[in-house]
């Protein structure tokens, strides 16, 4: 099977999978205790104003009426008002989601690196103190909430060492940069703003690193635990025989098919690390999509509530879609057995 056609074939899944989730979002959002209109005005409000708030948000139509009016909407980008905010839900999603995807992808970066070469020197030093060690920090990164990481860094290197900033995306003698793509670092890019770019990093470092500790302890044990066993295999050993160099060997035939099940889990941590945020985010006073999130779900905001999950699987779905992409082209096999099953 080609890419191309491998890659159709996932866009195609994925689309339903995104359909399927926004049936169940609408639903659960919708029999959720509690009536949104009530919470939006408040409780002394008269009753002919929750009325009207439930006649524009088509509350007091069937589930399936409902369900139309807000997939029509969805479709061409209109998640209606937030409850809380009182703007449109997308334009809060524009204010707070550049800032996750800016944390998350450093995250990811940082476990990435980290995370395949801890495992990378667990298995070339394998028995040793230097694998032991590997190991326990990977037991204990895989067990710890990333909140209580989170909560040691900002004693340790925020009040105690003062090495690091602890709150917000900037310092407050740093004039935000022109929004562009509302990434700050790329925005300082753009603006050619090296000071703007290398604080808004800074800033970055604590909940990026929180956010990846339990990422770079998976992907160690994972990639320790399949270069070691790779490393037994006959086809190495024949080709240290052959006299194939050593750096092909370990390069080439012995790393590149031990990253494919670190890749595979990698990719979905990364994608799951983005809805898991919101503690994180609370306790960096960043202002993120998760934190938003948990704000809408704090007060029922339907709206907001339907968009940031749907938000969530979409950027899910397409980590996974990514992840595949990868495997595929590190072991052509996959696709070959994915044309078989057609």
């Amino acid at each position: 099977m080609s890419m191309s056609r491998f890659l159709l074939r996932r866009i195609a899944y994925s689309i339903f999978v995104l359909l399927g989730l926004s049936i169940v979002i609408f639903i659960i959002a919708r029999i959720m205790p509690g009536d949104p209109a009530r919470m939006a005005v408040g409780a002394r409000a008269p009753q002919w104003v929750v009325d009207r708030i439930r006649a524009s948000m088509h509350l007091d139509q069937p589930l399936p009426v409902q369900y139309y009016y807000w997939l029509g909407g969805a479709l061409q980008g209109d998640f209606g008002l937030s409850l809380v905010t009182q703007r449109p839900v997308t334009s809060d999603i524009k204010e707070f989601l550049p800032a996750s995807l800016e944390l998350v992808f450093l995250a990811a970066v940082i476990s990435s690196i980290t995370g395949i070469g801890l495992g990378i020197l667990s298995a070339r030093y394998k028995d040793t103190w230097i694998d032991n060690a590997v190991r326990v920090f990977s037991y204990t990164g895989i067990v710890t909430p990333s909140f209580v990481f989170a909560i040691l860094f900002v004693l340790l290197f925020g009040f105690t060492l003062n090495w690091f900033p602890i709150i917000g995306r900037l310092s407050e003698n740093i004039t935000a940069p022109p929004v562009r793509t509302g990434l700050v670092t790329i925005d300082a890019l753009l603006a050619w703003q090296p000071q703007v770019f290398v604080n808004a990093i800074w800033h970055m470092v604590l909940p990026a690193v929180s956010l990846a500790m339990g990422s770079i302890a998976q992907a160690a044990r994972i990639t320790r635990s399949s270069m070691a066993d790779n490393l037994s295999k006959d086809y190495i050993a024949a080709a240290r025989a052959l006299g194939i160099p050593e750096r092909i060997v370990s390069g080439r035939l012995l790393l590149k098919p031990s990253l494919i099940p670190t890749i595979s889990i990698l990719g979905l941590d990364i994608a799951a690390t983005i809805s898991i945020a919101f503690l994180v985010e609370l306790i960096f006073n960043w202002p993120g999509l998760g934190r938003y999130g948990m704000t809408a779900m704090l007060h029922k905001d339907l709206n907001a509530i339907s968009a940031v999950i749907l938000i969530f699987g979409a950027i899910f779905i397409l980590t996974n879609i990514i992840v595949d992409l990868v495997v595929a082209y590190l072991d052509p096999r996959i696709r070959l057995r994915s044309a078989r099953s057609d």
